[in-house]
């Protein structure tokens, strides 16, 4: 009577017992450093520039590492004060919280998804705080403006809500294709091959600007699908990044910015490190509504870093990481096998 309790995985669940979740932390390893790997490869013998990349790997990697000692100690307190870091940062950012140009709006999704996380692991006494907390920070983005700080800070919320009922495996591959579909969209806008055309309100949100810099890459990525022109090259090599409004000099979508840079393998790796998170995710113990809220939280930062430039900040990254460490973090007293 009492082995059903104990059981690796859960019927209907599809929670792993803590011995599998190490598959994932080697792939992971495997995952980041291919990316690193990769970036230096795809540099040599140009003049280009890794290290941004070298930088987001390894604040990642710390993120996570911190994330999962953190969660094991203290779930709630760390999950919840790494939300209120996040929106600290996010308005205090130099670079301000509007639209899809700095890191502020991928900040105040990354803070909206640790405060439900915290929230969910958190006892029914503190939630509905927990849960004003997130509300609070996504009406932060509504009165800064940040369109698509609110929109994603919103779905974010909304999300987290419903996040008692669904499957995890189901969840996290919707997740998945949501992201794949942002990637494909991106693409079709840069290479001018949306049916019907890009309607203007659209085109008009993006801006015309974005729309020549994808071009852009699009054009440039297509020199070498192989290893790309280099890393951080694009400022040289595009006409738009040339124009006064494109002094960052980069094409503002981080898949983009893979394929110009490090080819198709880039944005492979860059996929994969993706897919690794919800994977690491999927094997998680910690409860099924705080992984599929930080599932859905990485899966808006995806679709931001599609549009925009957010994984070009290292806080971002570090942030995300942070972010998967404390979702899939194992409480010290839990026994293989054992439950949240």
């Amino acid at each position: 009577m009492t082995s059903s309790v104990v059981e690796p995985v859960v019927q209907g669940h599809g929670r792993p017992a803590e011995g599998r979740a190490g598959a994932s932390d080697v792939a992971g390893v495997l995952i980041l450093g291919g990316c690193a790997v990769w970036a230096l490869i795809a540099a040599m013998g140009r003049p280009a520039r890794p290290e941004g990349v070298l930088l987001a790997v390894l604040a990642v990697a710390a993120g996570y590492a911190c994330g999962r000692m953190a969660g094991s100690l203290l779930p709630v307190t760390s999950t919840a004060a790494a939300g209120l870091a996040g929106l600290a940062l996010a308005c205090i950012s130099p670079h301000g919280i509007t639209g899809h140009e700095g890191p502020g709006a991928a900040q105040l999704t990354l803070a909206t998804g640790a405060v439900c996380c915290a929230a969910w692991a958190a006892p029914h006494a503190l939630r509905p705080a927990l849960w004003l907390l997130a509300a609070a920070v996504t009406l932060t983005a509504v009165v800064g403006g940040s369109t698509a700080g609110a929109a994603a800070s919103g779905a974010v919320l909304l999300c987290s809500l419903a996040a008692a009922r669904p499957r995890r495996l189901p969840a996290l591959a919707a997740c998945a294709l949501i992201a794949a579909v942002a990637v494909g969209s991106t693409w079709a806008v840069a290479k001018d091959a949306v049916p019907g055309g890009l309607p203007s309100a659209l085109r008009a949100q993006l801006t015309e600007h974005r729309v020549r810099l994808w071009q852009d890459a699009a054009r440039i990525g297509e020199t070498d699908w192989v290893r790309g022109v280099g890393p951080d090259r694009f400022g040289e090599l595009s006409s738009a990044a040339a124009r006064p409004e494109g002094l960052e000099a980069k094409p503002h979508s981080a898949p983009l910015q893979q394929a110009v840079g490090q080819g198709l393998p880039g944005v492979a790796l860059l996929g994969a490190a993706f897919g690794w998170l919800l994977h690491a995710l999927w094997r998680s113990l910690r409860p099924t509504p705080v992984v599929l809220t930080a599932a859905a939280t990485l899966t808006a930062l995806a679709v931001e870093s599609c549009l925009g430039n957010a994984l070009s900040f290292s806080e971002i990254t570090a942030g995300a990481g942070l972010l998967a460490g404390l979702a899939t973090a194992s409480r010290l007293d839990d026994g293989p096998g054992t439950l949240p």
